[in-house]
């Protein structure tokens, strides 16, 4: 864990996958065929509360769904790359973009499409319930699924990490 905590305290920017991280995996759709999805509001506020201390937060997904848009813009997330089967690509562009290297950015995600981030960032992250078929390359496993605050115990685990966690804690009381 000492390991772990480590590679967190460098981190500059998390990447989260969407569906199956951010999201519980399932998808919704009405009579119309619209698409809705269901964002855990413990996620929204662990991502708030780290863009609070500094870190910024990205998200890429292989689809596309106006529910993402939405809900990202919500929580003012600008960096948001909607269907990437080769996540790569973004993440190429976000480092240009940003100027991190890699080693300062975290990647969260739960199956294979999560791969090549996994072996390119400096703290690769899997959810729970992520396909077995990844574990073996992640650096720490959240111990709630995706969609049910798991993307809360990254952002909680890199202020920790950071020593900001407590300084936000006391803001609330």
């Amino acid at each position: 864990m000492n390991d772990v905590r480590a590679k967190a305290a460098r981190i500059k920017l998390v990447i989260f996958d969407v569906d199956g991280v951010l999201t519980d995996g399932r998808f919704y759709f009405d009579e119309q065929g619209r698409e809705y999805k269901g964002f855990h509001a413990h996620d929204g506020l662990g991502i708030k509360l780290l863009r609070k201390t500094g870190v910024d937060v990205a998200v890429i997904s292989g689809r596309v769904s106006v529910s993402v848009s939405k809900r990202m813009d919500s929580l003012g997330i600008e960096r948001v790359f909607q269907g990437y089967q080769n996540k790569l690509l973004a993440f190429d562009d976000i480092l240009k973009d940003t100027g991190f290297s890699p080693e300062e950015i975290a990647h969260v995600g739960d199956d294979l499409l999560d791969l090549p981030l996994f072996r390119r960032v400096g703290l690769a992250v899997a959810v729970s319930n992520a396909h077995p078929s990844i574990l073996s390359h992640v650096d720490w496993r959240t111990r709630q699924p995706g969609g049910y605050g798991a993307a809360r115990e990254v952002c909680d685990l890199i202020m920790e990490a950071q020593g900001k966690l407590q300084d936000i804690v006391e803001q609330h009381y």
